[in-house]
């Protein structure tokens, strides 16, 4: 009889069950943002908020290591420090954008078809990655493909549903989440990867900063008072835990394996609708749950 060993894979795949979790119930904290904030002023603070939580985890981890706490850690050369903040930046400034139309997609659609859509980038992963050299299996593609019908399921997807100005932010969403998703696949080979968080988040925070003049929001003390609990709730946990455990768990895991394993997001947006807003779930969406996990599962299987 073989015996289980603990692996740094095994390790991955942990780190994005555990951020997947958090994203899932991150859809209900972002709806309920919204009856204070506008998506702007609420990414920007909840990026910030993300920079921030990751700054005693960076000394911790430093005086763990035995090294002294320094902004740039183990990147001691010039090219390293380069590497780290364009990495940061670019990763940045595509989850910024992302977060931002998905933001506002999910004003106008409900929690369950804004899982889905934004789940699309399933199929846009290993779409994209074949054209920066990544080789997909046809077992992936294949478990791609049922992720994605479950989501329809799940998701009461239909034919006549018709698509609304919020569908179309949030297919825009699943698009730059795809192209996140490779650029830390990236990224995290090549860098710290709690620091790279913490650049990405101040880099999104900072594009939302930007793009506020022009959406004409209203910020005051009181809202974001009101709002404190969901910012909160996506500073800390959404952004600085959840996108952390991504980076780590992108280290060990293929970049496509890691898309279908994020895929049970939508699972567990509908789970947390369910408890927390009520919201039933039929037989089809438990069905759409259960091939989802099936998908999951075929993509962990070997040859």
């Amino acid at each position: 009889m073989s015996s289980f060993h603990f692996t740094s894979r095994h390790g991955g795949i942990l780190a994005l069950l555990i951020c997947t979790l958090i994203w899932g119930c991150a859809f209900v904290a972002q709806r309920m943002g919204m009856d204070s904030l506008g998506p702007c002023s609420f990414n920007a603070i909840r990026s910030f908020i993300g920079a921030i939580a990751l700054l005693p985890c960076i000394v911790f981890l430093d005086v763990l290591n035995k090294r002294k706490p320094s902004l740039w850690g183990e990147a001691k050369t010039r090219e390293a420090r380069r590497t780290l903040l364009v990495g940061g930046i670019l990763c940045g400034i595509a989850l910024g954008a992302a977060s931002l139309s998905q933001q506002v997609g999910i004003i106008y659609t409900t929690v369950g078809k804004a899982g889905f859509l934004t789940a699309l980038y399933i199929i846009l992963v290993p779409f994209l990655g074949v054209f920066v050299g990544h080789k997909v299996t046809p077992v992936i593609w294949t478990a791609a493909v049922f992720a994605l019908l479950g989501m329809a399921l799940l998701c009461n997807l239909s034919l006549d549903s018709g698509l609304n100005k919020g569908d179309f932010w949030l297919l825009a969403c699943s698009f730059l989440f795809a192209v996140q998703i490779l650029l830390l696949a990236h990224y995290v080979h090549l860098t710290d990867c709690v620091r790279l968080s913490c650049i990405q988040f101040v880099a999104a925070g900072l594009f939302s900063l930007v793009i506020l003049p022009f959406t004409h929001e209203e910020v005051t003390c009181q809202a974001i008072r009101a709002c404190a609990g969901p910012l909160l709730f996506c500073g800390v946990l959404s952004s600085g835990v959840a996108y952390t455990l991504q980076s780590v768990g992108e280290k060990y895991v293929h970049p496509v394996v890691a898309t279908l394993l994020m895929s049970l997001e939508s699972v567990f947006s509908a789970l947390a609708g369910w408890i927390i807003l009520h919201q039933l779930l039929s037989g089809r969406e438990l069905l759409g749950c259960g091939i989802i996990f099936a998908a999951v599962v075929l993509a962990q299987l070997k040859k």
